[in-house]
């Protein structure tokens, strides 16, 4: 008795500090849940350089909001898209707004201007090695009398022959952005719309940051709307999605916690009727969450927000030793000690958290991190959870303690008809039909591991994202072409290489463009070509430039003044002189670096639709150094690896736990396991029945089922005879809370714990139904034999 006492005070000093701790975190650290949904995504350890580059496309995109604010006439838009703004300027700590001005052309222009004789476009290289002195004579005089021959940028002589303004205007074509009276102009769809890019300067997934920034947003909408009631307002970026998942994943983590300790409180009410083992199953549930969420801490350094969601089923599982527990102690004798009672428990409690735990931490065998914190808490949860029942039930629940009301009676009354299986032709024919029936409707599963089917952002999101991708004609940034080199010469002519594979694809229709580095820094040795070309075909002392001189009454001393100022502007532009530019902003994402001893860079594609992947994909074949990187293509397929990995996992856990069941249970040890393992048959039968296609959460589903399912056979177990009814209303009430919980997560809007919920809350039904039909015989053989001879 003193050794009970003192196991539960120290247990008390342990609750106190994991009190401390909690407060500590949420009150003074004051923690966030983290809510990057690519947080639960496996880390690409294989391959860094294929990471970071997913990671430069993500971040780019990831603190960056775009707006467009149009309407059908350009002034409507401008007035609406000046009162859109005119809201966010007053928050210079959360925005930085891009600058349209007159000076940026300027800016954008000065690095260029520098090295213009080597800038051209491959069109113009061709066109230079092709044609003659008359054509580029007829050119450069064409230019020079025509004031309205096409754009020209600085003096004539500058660019006598058009070459530089060619290469402005083929890279002006990246994008359908045009600057328009002092702002970025795009139209589309029968509307006019400025642009307006915003930087954020806050973490876009912060929820902090989120509930600063949302509101604001809001209000610069209905700003822009009363300015012009008709304005159509297009919104995209990371922070939009982010908040909707954190509102979804935060209703739900109530909906579910709150719905399942409300089933929880009125179960236990109509089943003990006083309010003594409710309060001692929320003191159980209440320390396990407390002593996950700080141990989780400790090792992880941050808690996800899905753990919490995934973590508030918990309550569906942990409750189970407090009530098997409670339940022995209403059935057990007042003569019985309450100490006495757990010590005969005890093996059997042992064997439940054991198989639960084995069932969570096959979820954390996964290489997904969101779902090894998931593991982790939940089976934390599980430990604590069952050391608060050892060490406190007993102290604080005596012989006389506990009542049992009507709805123990009448449900315990139920086992006593409920069907046993025997070994007759009426089990076998029965066993051949479920056989049969489980063979059809697995072999109606199909399989789908999108990783899209991991979140469901609302549709108006969807939409925006589209419009805005459509008049923006923008990059996608989860399939790319990733090229790597010795040197970032070597990669730029590599991406040469592969530009001159895509322009036959932008030829046929199938992109509409692409983003390089040596769109604007051509490699080395491209420039080289280009110098000597110009310096050959168009400098030379009979060329066209003498030509043009002598037309235009100008002398020697002219000519060579200004091939000399043509020459000295075709120094090499290099890779970091344009990195330090203000023009390489929007590109920057483009040009990895050096990573890993080696350069690497992305080629980003315009108009990509998913039925020209197919013919993309392959234009990296044979082309040393480039990888196409198709990211969504990547995580679905680890998905389906981890899926059958996981089925596999999960017939090998099934032969452990029945490994660790002999010892106790020796020959009965397959009736503890088979009502899980049916269950589960059944539940995948059903699934493909209901035409739902398997995921790798159906198959964690169903690992997490073997814990829980296996409670329920030791419950039973423990108490064969069918005459205590005991361990039928410990597995009654156990199952109905889980039903509960992930019943209630069967209800998510997020397809992945949909999935999850759904296959539990139907195999913890089946196992529910199917737990005392195996039960042994030993009930009916004695009321045969004493039929037999003749005791009734």
């Amino acid at each position: 008795m003193a050794r009970g006492r003192t196991l539960a005070l120290v247990w008390l000093v342990a609750v106190a500090l994991l009190l401390g701790h909690n407060g500590y975190l949420w009150l003074v650290k004051r923690i966030v849940p983290d809510t990057d949904i690519m947080a639960l995504l496996p880390v690409q350890e294989r391959d860094p350089i294929l990471q970071r580059s997913f990671a430069h496309m993500v971040d780019a995109a990831q603190q960056r909001v775009i707006v467009l604010v149009g309407a059908a006439e350009w002034d409507d838009a401008k007035r609406a898209a000046d009162a859109y703004a005119a809201v966010l300027a007053k928050h210079p700590d959360l925005f930085e707004a891009a600058n349209a001005g007159a000076n940026v052309q300027a800016e954008w222009l000065s690095l260029f201007q520098r090295h213009r004789l080597v800038l051209m476009s491959p069109a113009q290289q061709e066109q230079l090695q092709k044609e003659g002195a008359a054509f580029w004579t007829q050119q450069a005089l064409a230019k020079l009398y025509a004031p309205f021959g096409g754009p020209k940028l600085g003096a004539w002589q500058d660019d006598p022959f058009g070459l530089f303004s060619g290469w402005v205007q083929e890279r002006a074509q990246e994008t359908p952005v045009r600057p328009r009276d002092g702002h970025l102009f795009v139209s589309g769809g029968g509307a006019d719309y400025v642009l307006l890019p915003l930087t954020l300067k806050v973490p876009a997934l912060s929820m902090t940051a989120q509930d600063r920034v949302l509101p604001l947003l809001e209000q610069a909408v209905a700003a822009a709307r009363q300015a012009t009631p008709r304005a159509q307002v297009i919104q995209a970026g990371v922070i939009l999605h982010a908040a909707n998942a954190s509102a979804q994943a935060s209703r739900e983590m109530h909906t579910i916690g709150a719905g399942s300790v409300a089933g929880i409180v009125l179960l236990m009410w109509l089943s003990f009727r006083t309010l003594k083992p409710i309060v001692l199953i929320l003191l159980s549930i209440g320390v396990g969450v407390l002593g996950a969420l700080s141990v989780c801490w400790l090792l992880f350094g941050q808690i996800h927000l899905m753990t919490l969601v995934f973590g508030a089923s918990l309550v569906g599982v942990a409750q189970d030793y407090g009530i098997y527990f409670l339940c022995n102690r209403l059935s057990a004798g007042e003569s019985l000690d309450s100490r006495a009672l757990l010590k005969k428990l005890l093996p059997g409690l042992a064997l439940t958290l054991l198989a639960a735990v084995i069932g969570y931490m096959g979820l954390a065998l996964t290489p997904f991190p969101g779902l090894r914190q998931m593991a982790v808490f939940s089976a934390l949860g599980l430990v604590f959870a069952w050391l608060t029942v050892v060490f406190w039930f007993p102290q604080l629940i005596g012989p006389r303690s506990l009542k049992s009301g009507a709805l123990v009676h009448a449900y315990g009354a139920a086992l006593a008809r409920w069907p046993l299986l025997r070994a007759n032709a009426g089990t076998w024919i029965a066993a051949a039909v479920f056989g049969v029936a489980a063979a059809f409707g697995i072999a109606k599963l199909g399989a789908n591991d999108d990783i899209r089917l991991l979140q469901n952002p609302p549709k108006h999101l969807v939409d925006d994202q589209i419009k805005l991708g459509k008049l923006l004609d923008a990059a996608t940034p989860v399939q790319f072409f990733l090229v790597r080199g010795a040197s970032a010469e070597t990669v730029l002519q590599r991406e040469e290489a592969l530009k001159l594979r895509l322009d036959r694809l932008i030829a046929a229709g199938h992109l509409s463009g692409y983003q390089a580095i040596s769109n604007w820094v051509p490699s080395a040795r491209t420039q080289a070509e280009r110098r000597a070309l110009v310096d050959l075909k168009l400098l030379g002392p009979e060329g066209p430039l003498a030509a043009v001189a002598r037309q235009a009454g100008e002398d020697a001393g002219w000519v060579k003044a200004t091939a000399d100022a043509l020459r000295a502007a075709g120094t090499p532009l290099d890779v970091d002189a344009f990195m330090n530019a203000p023009a390489s902003e929007p590109w920057r994402h483009l040009w990895l670096g050096k990573e890993e001893g080696e350069y690497a860079s992305i080629v980003a594609l315009r108009g990509l639709s998913m039925a020209s992947v197919p013919r993309v994909r392959p234009l990296a074949d044979g082309l040393a150094g480039v990888q196409w990187v198709d990211k969504v293509e990547e995580i679905s397929s680890v998905l389906g690896r981890y899926r059958v990995n996981m089925g596999f996992v999960v017939l090998g856990a099934y032969c452990v736990v029945f490994v660790l069941l002999l010892p106790r249970y020796r020959g009965r040890a397959w009736r503890v396991i088979a009502p899980t393992a049916l269950a589960s048959v059944a539940t995948l039968a059903i699934l493909g029945y209901a035409g739902q296609n398997l995921q790798l959460f159906h198959v964690l589903a169903l690992m997490l089922l073997l814990g829980v399912g296996v409670d329920y056979g030791i419950f039973m177990q423990e108490h064969p005879d069918r005459k205590d009814t005991t361990p039928w209303l410990a597995v009654g009430l156990a199952a109905a809370n889980t039903l509960l919980a992930f019943g209630l997560l069967g209800l998510s809007n997020t397809p992945a714990l949909q999935a999850f919920g759904l296959t539990m809350l139907l195999g913890t039904l089946l196992v529910w139904l199917a737990v005392p039909c195996f039960g042994v015989v030993t009930f009916n053989k004695e009321k045969a034999n004493a039929e037999a001879i003749g005791i009734s």
